[in-house]
């Protein structure tokens, strides 16, 4: 079956939950889990996520784990898109707001928005990522998994370095061999986003408007979170990617916006370090799969000296 006919599949499917006679289908720029539609119906506009047809509804496809969290959140401190529709027919697909806002990360993407404006907002989504941990993993309809253990998480993350080539993964080995020496011990589990940041969270001024980029939630320690949150303050983790842009808060600032006053959080350098670790191997994964022809992107030749930059910095954290 073409993509066009399935489109027009799936359009008329959207249509008639949402009870509507018009809207076309459009893919959406940005979305990397299922497919990503928005269709103008009924007067409102909406953001449809579909699982690709043919394709198991399992990881970044499985849409409808996404409508789980986000109906959950429904109505919580935590701004997120409303769950409008959902259908479970295969192939599975839900329909949610389409909500205001931009997401800029600003390190990362080319000015769009005053120092000002980004510094407002990162210390705003810090409360945000606070009050996402806070609630409560027995939601109804949540259905959450098996919480993840610190232990589990670096060994997952390592299987994903260890698969990078050795070139392109420079005394990787050692940073892994620390973290392996050092885990701590696990905090209470939350909720976790799995990729918060502010590149995931659409802002109106300097308020957070909706928290996005569901794919990868899953219950867990804090830290995991906050760790990866931190790594997008500086742009020195990013050469020949990132900009200088003086005046954003630093780590320590944004640790102490999402703590509000609360106690320290032991052994934050390691899953500091994790973070880093986490992102380079992602980043040597990319780069692999481009160099052996699966995914052709030639952006990915940029990748090699912010990997560097991120093992390196890692191990100088922990010492």
């Amino acid at each position: 079956m073409s993509t066009a006919i399935q489109m027009t599949a799936l359009a008329e499917r959207v249509r008639k939950r949402l009870g509507v006679a018009e809207g076309e289908l459009r893919t959406l720029p940005g979305g990397h889990s299922g497919l990503t539609y928005s269709i103008d119906a009924g007067g409102a506009r909406y953001v449809v996520k579909a699982v690709p047809p043919g394709q198991r509804p399992v990881g970044r496809n499985d849409v409808l784990r996404q409508a789980r969290v986000l109906a959950a959140l429904a109505g919580s401190p935590v701004p997120v898109p409303g769950v409008v529709a959902v259908d479970d027919e295969e192939p599975g697909w839900f329909a949610m707001e389409f909500a205001s806002g931009e997401a800029v990360e600003p390190v990362l993407d080319e000015p769009g928005i005053s120092v000002m404006t980004a510094r407002a907002r990162m210390t705003a989504i810090a409360h945000v990522l606070r009050r996402l941990h806070a609630t409560d993993t027995r939601a109804p309809g949540l259905d959450a998994p098996d919480p993840l253990d610190v232990a589990g998480e670096l060994e997952r993350w390592s299987r994903t370095m260890r698969a990078v080539p050795e070139e392109l993964r420079p005394e990787a080995g050692e940073l892994m061999a620390r973290l392996a020496d050092e885990v701590p011990d696990g905090l209470p589990p939350v909720l976790l986003h799995g990729d918060f940041r502010l590149g995931n969270v659409l802002c109106v001024g300097a308020r957070p408007s909706a928290v996005v980029d569901w794919e990868i939630w899953s219950v867990g320690d804090p830290r995991i979170d906050l760790g990866w949150f931190l790594l997008f303050a500086d742009h020195h983790n990013f050469p020949q990617l990132g900009r200088a842009v003086p005046g954003l808060p630093t780590e320590a600032e944004l640790l102490d916006a999402y703590r509000d006053g609360g106690p320290a959080l032991p052994a934050m350098d390691w899953f500091r370090a994790l973070g880093r670790m986490k992102m380079a191997a992602i980043m040597g994964h990319n780069l692999r799969r481009h160099r052996e022809g699966k995914h052709h992107d030639p952006d990915q030749e940029r990748l090699p000296p912010t990997i560097a930059a991120m093992i390196r910095t890692a191990r100088d954290i922990l010492g």
